[in-house]
């Protein structure tokens, strides 16, 4: 197995429309193997489709995103009981078990081609506490390893991770060997995709996916070599138009205190906002600057990444300018589910605050889809037909590859 390597999260944070790749170093025997399977065609039986294991489901999106590319949820597993309910409002939950992953044994799981699991960022991320995969909540990582490996012989053809780009740099890139490693003790190989939300919809969400196959012959989408257009969609198309009466806009003395925590530099890009001839939307966040809470705007129409009020974040406002005003209020549940990608999603079972939970802490539909469709489908011989291409690459860390 490769030594843990700290240039890893350097070359994640330069790849940004590119594919790394992990693999134990192959034998020449494996490696001869692998070129003869990349000059066959592959016969596909189009007769059933993938079956998918979802770990850390939570309300549910990339059952969402999987379903609209022709996948089927056969299990599902969360342990949030409010989460639980926004899954079962929107689609046959028979599958979902509500309760402790650390609960679940591998025999439990049926016989499936995917495993996928969101599993939770919050030490992962730069606004938690960083404890990386030895802590409470990210550690549930080693929780969906053990279930693949009590599946012995049945386990998935292919696994899909996603979390937040602070896993590559977690504890110097360690937290990051340690499961790739894992997966390939397993027996998958696997590639590290960077993906953001902001190509699909207007909102910065950058992820990370990890995508392994047991089958040792990765045959990734030409989509894959490079990033979509960005969306050119604006929060003009997403948010609520209320109007100025509304009472979720805030009332005269919270705005003040809005307009005036703004630093010079944010109450001058507001001032122009507020001088134009139409209507505009901004997002803000509240952050503390020196000791003290301010609110920033963003120079943008579009929306920062969507979170949950845990592990130091906060909820994020909008900003409607325009004809000489200004109104900013919070963002609404609604919001949140187009931001996402699930803009007919049910929510009226749950609370708002307990809607702007689940989303913030779930991920956006499209970009799920469009890694299914560019990578895991490919990956599915018995589903989609293909042909191997051959994969070249360049010099990287040790035990990984780029491609090409």
């Amino acid at each position: 197995m490769p030594e843990a390597n700290t240039e890893v999260p350097k070359a994640l944070e330069a790849m940004v429309d590119t594919v790394l790749r992990y693999r134990p170093k192959p034998t020449s025997a494996a490696q001869k193997k692998r070129k003869r399977k990349q000059k066959k065609a592959i016969t596909i039986d189009r007769s059933r489709a993938p079956r998918v294991a979802e770990f850390f489901a939570g309300i549910g999106l990339v059952r969402r995103a999987l379903e609209g590319e022709g996948f089927r949820i056969v299990f599902a597993n969360d342990i949030e009981p409010t989460k639980a309910v926004l899954y079962q409002a929107n689609f046959d939950a028979s599958d979902l078990v509500v309760g402790d992953v650390c609960s679940v044994r591998g025999r439990d799981v049926p016989d499936i081609d995917v495993a996928t699991a969101s599993f939770p960022c919050t030490d992962l991320s730069l606004a938690g506490n960083r404890a990386g995969l030895a802590g409470k909540q990210s550690g549930m990582f080693w929780e969906f390893a053990r279930v693949l490996d009590e599946m012995g012989k049945r386990r998935p053809t292919v696994v899909m991770l996603e979390n937040v780009p602070g896993f590559a740099t977690s504890r110097g890139g360690q937290d990051m060997r340690d499961a790739l490693a894992k997966l390939a003790e397993l027996g998958y190989q696997c590639d590290v995709i960077p993906v953001d939300a902001r190509w699909f919809v207007p909102q910065s969400r950058p992820r990370m996916f990890i995508v392994g196959s047991r089958r040792h012959d990765l045959v990734a989408s030409p989509l894959l070599r490079r990033e979509p257009p960005v969306c050119a969609e604006t929060l003009s198309a997403y948010v609520d138009r209320l109007s100025s009466e509304d009472p979720r806009w805030w009332p005269a003395d919270r705005l003040g205190r809005f307009l005036r925590s703004l630093s010079p530099i944010q109450a001058e890009r507001v001032a122009k906002l507020r001088c134009v001839g139409k209507l505009e939307w901004s997002t803000a966040y509240r952050r503390t600057r020196n000791g003290c809470a301010v609110w920033e705007v963003r120079p943008d129409s579009v929306s920062g990444c969507l979170r949950t009020a845990r592990g130091g974040s906060s909820k994020q406002a909008v900003m409607e300018t325009g004809h000489g005003d200004v109104r900013v209020r919070w963002m609404s549940a609604r919001e949140y589910a187009r931001l996402q990608g699930a803009p007919d999603f049910h929510i009226d079972d749950v609370s708002e605050n307990a809607a702007i939970f689940g989303f913030g802490d779930a991920v956006c539909v499209p970009a799920v889809a469009w890694v299914a469709r560019s990578y895991l489908l490919p990956l599915l011989q018995e589903k989609f037909p293909t042909t191997h291409r051959h994969v070249t690459t360049r010099s990287c860390p040790v035990g990984m590859s780029l491609m090409t």
